[in-house]
């Protein structure tokens, strides 16, 4: 890894890019009013944000101009983790920012969000509209009794009503959470009957993948299922009538209300986040309007380089931060697009379309979808007019080398790639975008500002062009507030603070190169650990999913009772392959020749399909324990996989193995 230094960018920012950049005029205007330094890039002003933590985040609320309508005592009171205390004595209101543009009179017409389905057509609702039903669905929240801190939950797809019922539950003080209409009924109680919602938004069903999916039955059952429901609020996207008792979408949102914001305190609650929870229960995450704010703030502004010019698109669920996170565009006056619909439908081409279609500007996807493109021999930079992307970032996975080198050549030459990794935990990135800087194949371009990111040896030594354990050794201002139903804190202490005591370990495997530059090596509870040589999983899935025959796979490491280990790589094999001797020699090979010749699998076993999360992660960790011989009711949350039937399979296997 140190002769990093000398391999060549895929790509580099030109000078007048550089000088746009939000993140340079950031960075003098931080120089001569905060002592940041003036010279030396990017890697000397993140270097100040971690070093001067109080200043740089003092520096941001400044910079957009953070209403705080009564003023912090300071930026940091205890700055322990867990515990740091951001912005003591402040308060401000999110939606109050999130709205700030549809006070501008040149701007009031433009499109705050432009909506589009399957049928490809295209919605806009202008900041003034967005605004107005805002206004009145808050007034309406407030008749309903909801009054700071209530829950308030989506049952809804990536439509604007959800970004309106977010934004009012943010305006009256309210703490939201959504699921995705895909999740089936337990998978959304296991969520919401933690943190017990008043009022319920749903949808009579969704479209996708070219077909109407029914959701009736499952509001139903949601609705018994949650006592403390005080009002349903229906959306009848399939064009059916409001159930018994539930309160009509277009009743509540027609009047002409101006919004009032309530002014809560920095930390105040803004959402419930769930993480995969592949094991018991999901953890209920909750993140303060302040810190979110603030940190959302930073990362789009600065980092993903958006404003009031920009489309921002990113393929998501109301399921998975990635909505969380794109809603928050709005902070930095962008136009958001809300595709919902299938990612593949009616052909693998359908995000391009979108992006084509939209004008978006910053295209974000998952890396899962860039090589699907990439096996299906798609030119989408051929066949669409991509010519006002400027970025394509990608996430739930790491970006693999190939991934990039497709991009560049099949989208535009001259593109910033930008692939980011961070978690549901923050809602945000820890590494990832920086306008600024190249891009070299298969690396994340740097550390996030403010974020004190350091690979760390078992021992807590800080290790560089070594893979090591990602850890975070100072606060940031969207770590957990806490977790829901978590009095003691003893449930987020362990999941993150228990390694390393007072500081943040996330669970990748990562690697900081001599250039500041981050590798992904996938997660460390399902590190590949041979003879003492650790590997992460996603290097295996990146050298074997080249392979044309190899649709997906996944890989375990098993300790074995007798001190052996066994090391099986699972295959879903694409259409017509079929694993015979001369396939599995040809895996082995590439992994003995790619990678390493300990990470050959000790065999290769074809699989009817690979379970994911419901955000699409491949669950390692629970198939590890099934094979290890627990019981598939203690190895697996079911209402946290995508395909439950698949994992009766890994069941059946260690049956045989045991």
């Amino acid at each position: 890894m140190t002769s990093a230094a000398h391999e060549a960018p895929l790509w580099q920012p030109g000078p007048d890019r550089i000088a746009a950049a939000a993140v340079t005029r950031f960075q003098s205007w931080a120089a001569e009013h905060h002592g940041a330094p003036a010279e030396g890039g990017y890697a000397s002003l993140h270097r100040w944000s971690v070093d001067e933590l109080d200043t740089f985040w003092k520096a941001v609320a400044e910079w957009f101009d953070v209403r705080f309508s009564t003023p912090y005592e300071t930026v940091i009171g205890d700055r322990s983790m867990p515990g740091a205390a951001w912005f003591p004595g402040a308060t401000l209101n999110y939606a109050e920012h999130a709205l700030r543009t549809s006070e501008d009179p040149l701007r009031a017409d433009a499109p705050a969000l432009l909506h589009v389905d399957e049928t490809h057509t295209q919605v806009p609702v202008s900041w003034s509209a967005l605004r107005r039903q805002v206004g009145s669905l808050a007034a309406e929240l407030r008749a309903l009794g909801v009054t700071p801190g209530d829950r308030v939950s989506g049952y809804l797809p990536n439509i604007p009503q959800a970004v309106v019922a977010f934004l009012a539950t943010a305006a009256v003080g309210g703490v939201w959470t959504s699921c995705a209409p895909d999740f089936g009924a337990r998978s959304v109680l296991d969520r919401f009957q933690q943190v017990e919602p008043v009022v319920l938004f749903t949808v009579d069903g969704y479209r996708y993948g070219g077909k109407e999916h029914h959701r009736a039955d499952t509001v139903a059952e949601l609705r018994r299922e949650l006592p403390t429901l005080r009002a349903v609020v229906h959306i009848p996207l399939l064009g059916t009538d409001a159930p018994e008792g539930a309160l009509d979408w277009s009743a509540l949102t027609t009047a002409d209300t101006e919004p009032v914001f309530e002014q809560v305190p920095f930390d105040h609650p803004l959402w419930v986040l769930y993480s995969s929870g592949t094991t018991g229960l999901p953890k209920a995450i909750v993140q303060s309007q302040g810190g979110i704010l603030l940190e959302h703030f930073k990362q789009i502004g600065l980092h993903c380089d958006l404003g009031p010019e920009d489309r921002f698109f990113w393929y998501t669920s109301t399921g998975w931060m990635m909505w969380n996170f794109l809603v928050s565009g709005l902070l930095t006056g962008t136009t958001l697009v809300l595709y919902d619909g299938s990612p593949g439908y009616p052909d693998v081409s359908a995000q391009w379309r979108v992006a084509e279609q939209t004008g978006a500007t910053l295209f974000g996807t998952s890396a899962a979808y860039v090589m699907a493109c990439r096996k299906a021999g798609i030119h989408p930079g051929r066949d669409f007019d991509l010519s006002r992307i400027q970025c394509v970032a990608t996430t739930g996975s790491p970006l693999p080398p190939d991934g990039f080198r497709w991009l560049h050549d099949e989208v535009a030459d001259d593109l910033w790639i930008a692939s980011v990794s961070g978690g549901t935990d923050v809602c945000s990135c820890f590494a990832g975008a920086v306008p600024t800087l190249p891009v070299h194949i298969g690396e994340l371009q740097a550390a996030c500002l403010g974020t004190d990111l350091q690979s760390w040896d078992p021992a807590g030594e800080p290790l560089t062009g070594e893979v090591g354990e990602l850890v975070v050794t100072k606060p940031m201002p969207s770590m957990p507030i806490r977790f829901w139903n978590d009095p003691e804190g003893s449930r987020y202490r362990e999941s993150y603070f228990e390694t390393y005591p007072g500081t943040w370990r996330h669970g990748d495997w990562i690697t900081i190169t001599d250039r500041g530059s981050v590798v992904i090596h996938g997660r460390s509870d399902s590190t590949l650990n041979r003879q003492g040589v650790r590997m992460g999983s996603a290097d295996i899935y990146e050298a074997v999913e080249r392979l044309p025959e190899i649709r997906e796979s996944l890989v375990i490491g098993l300790e074995e009772p007798d001190g052996g280990y066994w090391m099986p790589l699972f295959v879903h094999l694409a259409e017509g392959a079929a694993l015979d001797d001369t396939l599995r020699d040809s895996i082995k090979r590439t992994i003995r020749e790619n990678l390493s010749p300990r990470h050959v699998p000790d065999e290769v076993i074809e699989v009817p399909g690979i379970p994911h999360t419901l955000t699409g992660k491949r669950i390692e960790v629970p198939v590890k324990r099934l094979l290890q011989g627990t019981a598939l009711a203690k190895a697996v949350n079911p209402g946290s996989i995508d395909n439950l039937e698949l994992l009766h399979f890994y069941e059946e296997l260690a049956r045989k193995r045991h």
